[in-house]
């Protein structure tokens, strides 16, 4: 069987969604097998996932897909850089293909920028716009610049991801082919469009308490109905407990927090109120709100850059279909796969124990009970 991999977060699943995979169905043929590597219940934008993984990944079967895992929280809460080398890693061992959307979906030219960005002169290059003191982003422009390239294809989110995937291919000798499809609509569009709607909308949607069944697949409303909504300002007292006790040693192990920055945070959690007022104090031009966004996420829930840049020793699986009971068999002869809920030993297992007891206190309403990722079960979709 000819399998094509797909890395997601589904934060929340979406008609676009559901048109990506319907589109690998209908060019690759009903016989193929569709693989979503999913975030698990928090995402890469340094936010725990609106709705419960499990739900999430349910939908993506209802609406196609033939077997959902759990992209490694390390992997999850990374880079674009990380979180595409993570994905592709774990898909090339068993997937033919790697499925994603872009605003420029041209397979050449997405691999020429990659190869770009794999090349001896590009990081000294963009070491010199980094001691500038400009923005990673911005840095990496000015480099691409420099070596004759056309970077503004980096403007746009998907398709910075896109050259992610292409460049992590490349540099990992993965036989996955990328597949590029054309992303349409916008990704940061406040309101939703109804054939392709952006997940940043939907998520305002619905802690506005507003109904967003005109844009999700028929097959979830039921799913989605009264689940429990999460977010970050639900969690705010208890982030806060967490980085005004923290060492200074705990601060320095921190991910992302190289060039002195840990220090910043760590100051600005001792000086500021808020959350916000933490990450408004640690901001600058040259390090972006998401990278400190990140870091605060990983102080919480106690991820440090050992743990990140280690090897991950087992991915999770969360739903699956008959066709995908039957890709879960090759699956496993290549990778260490563990059902949800299975218990497991070792630092990694203790990452994930403290991630799913924590991921409760970020409901809106009630928190939810401790246990709830020792009792998860693998969701099965006739």
């Amino acid at each position: 069987m000819i399998i094509t991999g797909i890395i997601c977060e589904y934060n929340p699943f979406h008609n676009g969604h559901a048109k990506q995979i319907a589109a690998v169905r209908q060019e690759f043929g009903a016989n193929d097998g569709i693989v979503c590597l999913m975030s698990g219940n928090f995402v890469q934008r340094a936010a725990p996932a609106i709705l419960d993984k499990s739900l999430r990944a349910e939908a993506a079967i209802r609406c196609g897909a033939d077997l959902v895992l759990e992209l490694p929280i390390p992997y999850a809460l990374s880079s674009a850089e990380g979180f595409a080398a993570g994905g592709v890693a774990i898909l090339s061992k068993f997937c033919h293909r790697l499925s994603f959307g872009a605003e420029t979906a041209n397979k050449e030219t997405l691999l020429s920028l990659a190869d770009a960005l794999r090349a001896p002169d590009f990081s000294p290059a963009l070491r010199s716009g980094l001691d500038e003191g400009l923005s990673f982003p911005a840095a990496r422009q000015k480099a691409l610049e420099k070596m004759g390239l056309d970077a503004t294809l980096l403007h746009s989110p998907n398709n910075i991801l896109a050259v992610e995937y292409c460049k992590a291919i490349l540099s990992q000798n993965s036989a996955l082919e990328p597949c590029p499809m054309k992303r349409d609509g916008s990704y940061h569009a406040e309101f939703p469009d109804v054939e392709n709607p952006s997940a940043t909308s939907l998520r305002t949607q619905l802690y506005e308490g507003t109904d967003i069944s005109p844009y999700i697949p028929q097959s979830c409303c039921s799913l989605f109905q009264n689940a429990p909504l999460h977010s970050m300002d639900a969690a705010q007292r208890a982030i806060l407990a967490k980085l005004r006790t923290m060492t200074d040693e705990e601060f320095a192990a921190l991910p992302g927090g190289s060039e002195g920055l840990w220090r910043k945070l760590m100051h600005a959690a001792r000086r500021c109120a808020t959350v916000e007022e933490i990450a408004t104090a640690v901001k600058s031009k040259r390090y972006t709100r998401t990278r400190i966004d990140r870091m605060i996420l990983c102080a919480f829930l106690g991820i440090t850059e050992e743990m990140r840049t280690s090897p991950v020793p087992y991915v999770r699986v969360l739903a699956f279909n008959d066709r995908g009971r039957e890709i879960l068999r090759s699956a496993r002869e290549a990778l260490d796969i563990a059902n949800a809920g299975e218990p497991r030993e070792g630092d990694y297992a203790a990452l994930e124990t403290r991630c799913g007891r924590l991921y409760g206190l970020f409901a809106e309403d009630t928190p939810a009970l401790p246990n709830l990722e020792e009792t998860r079960r693998v969701r099965y979709v006739n």
